[in-house]
């Protein structure tokens, strides 16, 4: 039989009719319960021999029937009486109400996935599931860690791993009780957050990861739903972890976090006094240059400063540019939001910077900075403006915002260089600090 990966929904209709056509009354019988047949990729176990396989993804995403369809593809034999690989399996969910709900009797869980004749009994006052053919499955609550103590297992579903209470003393407890069999085996599914213990699994040699956003389960989830969920949190961090399934890691002593920033969105900008386009250029302009970094930021200014107030517009950074494609980037977006005028970083690039960019536009409103102190002691004035609220985002600024909770006192801690997050201080600095604070702006140049 022709399988894998989701190939009907993906066919042209007279393949489908071909095949179809061409299966018998028994196979067309058996085609609903053929997971691997209507499977998506991510839903799919990988080769090897792995000892935890993490299904990461957004909300909807098909991780619950993932999760399900690999217990029965562990514990179900050839036949329905038929012993399979596994026959002791623990599921551990976040309290023993959610996994009888969603991955036992939700739509996706085992009596929604499983055929009328290896159908599994669901025995209340045990807490547990009964095969046809003897396998069993026990449930936990990761709020009760110690009744893992006792217990042996050789598979394991760990569900919503991310948002436990009691995470990392749970899953102490189930790897000890996992001791059974040749291979014991988990599989976890979770939408990602930032906590020690799923960054401790994904580190380790003996996991492999699946992944997948919302958008590749569209076919399955109202368009309702994701015409709701795409209009509130996309183009926002929080929607790149619950909707795109990314692990953002906001680290220890950052200058910005997550919900910090998430609580600072708004969905328009209010009429702005000013308007500035900031440039954080390479050094150099090829493939494994560093980016620019182009942020757009306007402000309020009327009256006292210390009630003026910043939003930042745009993101507009470009990766591996060429010293003439990101000039021309930061004057299209000058013109795109009107910006009175341009601020650009001329440490590495000295006077080649302004010349690159009056070589396209001679009359721009120019300024150059040069940087005196380090990146996270020019940032830290900058994080206490957001500390005060006095500054806002717009939707669409995901990679910035990833770079700031990335800075921390000691420095970056990330790969690269975070020129997105310099762009958006020098805007801020040039915008809300050297005015309110009556310092002479460094090395003014132009108009």
């Amino acid at each position: 039989m022709r399988s894998g990966a989701g190939w009907l929904a993906s066919a042209a209709q007279d393949e489908v009719d071909a095949f179809l056509g061409g299966l018998g009354d028994n196979a067309l019988m058996a085609l609903p319960w053929l997971f691997e047949f209507w499977a998506l990729p991510h839903q799919l176990p990988p080769d090897g021999a792995w000892k935890s396989w993490v299904i990461m993804g957004g909300r909807g995403a098909g991780k619950t029937r993932a999760g399900a369809e690999w217990v029965r593809a562990e514990v179900e034999g050839a036949r329905p009486l038929d012993p399979g690989r596994s026959r002791r399996v623990a599921l551990v969910g976040e309290t023993i109400d959610q996994v009888r709900e969603v991955m036992i009797f939700g739509e996706s869980g085992f009596l929604a996935c499983s055929p009328s004749d290896r159908k599994p009994v669901w025995e209340a006052g045990r807490r547990r599931l009964v095969w046809p053919n003897g396998a069993v499955a026990q449930v936990f609550s990761a709020h009760e860690p110690e009744s893992l103590r006792g217990p042996q297992f050789d598979a394991a579903w760990v569900d919503e791993l991310a948002k436990w209470k009691k995470a990392e003393e749970t899953w102490d407890m189930l790897q000890f009780a996992l001791r059974l069999g040749e291979h014991p085996r988990q599989v976890i599914t979770t939408t990602p957050r930032n906590v020690a213990v799923l960054k401790a699994i994904l580190k380790n040699p003996s996991t492999v990861v699946t992944h997948a956003p919302t958008e590749a389960n569209r076919a399955y989830l109202a368009a309702s739903f994701l015409d709701e969920v795409r209009q509130r949190y996309e183009g926002t961090r929080l929607g790149r972890q619950e909707l795109d399934g990314v692990l953002l890691e906001d680290v220890e002593g950052a200058l910005w976090t997550t919900p910090a920033l998430e609580s600072g969105r708004i969905e328009a900008a209010p009429k702005l006094d000013r308007i500035v386009v900031a440039v954080d250029p390479p050094v150099t302009g090829h493939a494994g240059s560093d980016e620019c970094g182009i942020v757009v930021v306007g402000a309020v200014t009327q009256g006292p400063p210390q009630t003026w107030r910043a939003v930042v517009l745009e993101d507009a950074s470009v990766t591996a540019a060429s010293p003439d494609t990101w000039a021309r980037a930061a004057l299209a977006a000058m013109e795109r939001h009107g910006a009175d005028r341009l601020v650009a970083e001329v440490n590495q690039g000295g006077d080649l910077v302004e010349t690159v960019i009056r070589g396209i536009d001679p009359m721009v409103p120019f300024r150059a900075v040069r940087a005196s102190k380090g990146k996270a002691a020019r940032a830290e004035p900058v994080a206490a403006l957001y500390e005060q609220g006095r500054v806002r985002h717009l939707r669409g600024l995901a990679a910035l915002e990833d770079q700031m909770c990335r800075m921390t006192l000691r420095g970056f801690d990330g790969k690269g260089s975070p020129d997105r997050l310099d762009a958006l201080v020098w805007a801020l600095w040039e915008l809300m600090i050297a005015p309110a604070s009556g310092h002479q702006r460094p090395q003014v140049r132009g108009l």
